[in-house]
């Protein structure tokens, strides 16, 4: 294990609101809350400033929550494009730094400056106050700033030191910076994974990295192992370097999503096929743009009542990214999960393309002319992404989503939200 290297991790603090109050300084100190429009059922908290958070008002709560919380609370909608902008602005001051950038969604990102500490007399931390102090100065935006010899423990130290905080942990003090905390601070250790370790009492990160090994591998599987190693620092996963002329890191896609909390309640078949269709026609959008084509399809749905969560999924027989094909699957594997007929509703539609080959693997022939027509069908496609390239995704749109004026608003293409990336991608 290589623990000379330096390894920051910056997480811009409480990312959507700090923006919303750079563009709008009146708003500064006050409780600011970007979220979701009520009317259309996108009323969850995105995000919330510090004073907000201070009165008790939490990411993901409902909207009527937050304002129950903090009466005079200021809501504000969300703008992807200022904080994909602003995200952009930040990582272009980390290229000054060092090439080896790896985005973990809009607001975070590793950077390893192992060789290029000596530009600041050897002192990686120097680099890790430098960089907090231009980012406040050029964007109006606070970072916490997490320094180790690796990712994991870089994280921790951002999370652990909010907001503008700087944090260095070394293997002189880790064992007492970090294993003293709570399990579930550790990344990748979720909900269930702290459910499981608390029956087995452990509760710390420190007790995790000192547990029987087998007994974890038991309990956890193979992700067991990984959290151990990451309790103990034993984590050598390089910083993977950006594509500048992408803004994103340069990692084979595991797969292409996009969904939707439902302006209204899906109660009817035709209209889980309507949504659908809409969030399947944005994936296949997005998997053109990006050469690739998909062996599988999934969908998901969150039931009204008691928001769980159900997802089904189907292998083609051939990849791809058709709209039609993909969107159909999709459409029906909804129709299929969910028994409209005896009053089920659901709330949240997702649909997703994975087992992702390039688009131009190659494919058999048949005897029927079915490849002949799905080409005719991919030069439609084409020719619909090239006049909304141009002219907006509502330039060409069907006349489903026309024929309903609750999703003739929605254009899922624009609004899909860039997620932090796998740490495994």
């Amino acid at each position: 294990m290589d623990t000379s290297r330096s390894i920051l991790h910056v997480d811009m603090n409480s990312f959507y609101a700090s923006v919303e109050m750079a563009e709008h300084p009146e708003l500064r100190g006050l409780p600011v809350i970007v979220g979701g429009d009520v009317e259309s059922r996108h009323g969850i908290v995105l995000t919330a400033s510090y004073p907000a958070k201070r009165r008790g008002v939490k990411t993901g709560s409902a909207l009527w929550e937050a304002r129950k919380a903090c009466p005079d609370a200021i809501v504000v909608p969300p703008h992807y494009g200022l904080y994909q902008r602003y995200s952009r602005l930040a990582r272009s001051i980390y290229y000054q730094y060092t090439d080896l950038v790896e985005p973990f969604g809009l607001d975070e990102a590793w950077l390893d400056v192992s060789h290029s500490a000596h530009l600041q007399g050897g002192d990686a931390l120097l680099i890790a106050q430098e960089i907090s102090e231009r980012v406040l100065m050029e964007l109006g935006v606070t970072v916490s700033v997490g320094l180790s010899w690796n990712k994991i423990f870089a994280k921790f130290g951002s999370d652990h030191d909010k907001p503008n905080g700087l944090m260095r942990i070394t293997p002189q003090n880790a064992q007492e910076v970090v294993w003293p905390a709570p399990v579930q601070d550790l990344l990748y250790v979720g909900p269930a994974t702290s459910r499981k370790l608390h029956h087995l009492g452990i509760t710390t990160i420190g007790q995790l990295a000192q547990a029987d090994e087998e007994l974890i591998r038991r309990v956890l599987g193979k992700m067991g192992t990984v959290v151990q190693s990451f309790a103990r620092g034993e984590d050598d996963s390089a910083v993977r370097p950006l594509d500048l002329s992408k803004h994103d890191i340069n990692h084979e896609v595991k797969g292409v999503g996009n969904g939707i909390t439902c302006p209204f309640d899906v109660e009817d078949e035709r209209s889980a096929r309507q949504v659908g269709w809409l969030m399947g026609e944005s994936v296949a959008q997005r998997l053109r743009a990006q050469g690739l084509a998909a062996r599988t399809i999934g969908v998901y749905g969150r039931d009204f009542k008691t928001l769980g969560t159900r997802s089904r999924q189907t292998t083609l027989a051939r990849p791809t990214q058709l709209t039609k094909e993909i969107c159909s699957t999709a459409a029906q594997l909804l129709v299929d999960d969910w028994d409209f007929e005896h009053g089920q509703k659901v709330r949240a539609i997702g649909v997703r393309a994975s087992n992702l080959v390039p688009a131009a693997t190659s494919v058999q022939l048949d005897l029927w002319g079915e490849e002949s027509q799905r080409q005719k069908l991919l030069l439609v496609d084409n020719t619909i992404d090239d006049l909304r390239s141009r002219f907006g995704n509502h330039a060409v749109r069907r006349l489903s989503e026309l024929s309903d004026s609750r999703l003739s608003t929605l254009d899922p293409q624009r609004d899909n939200v860039v997620h932090p990336v796998s740490f495994f991608a």
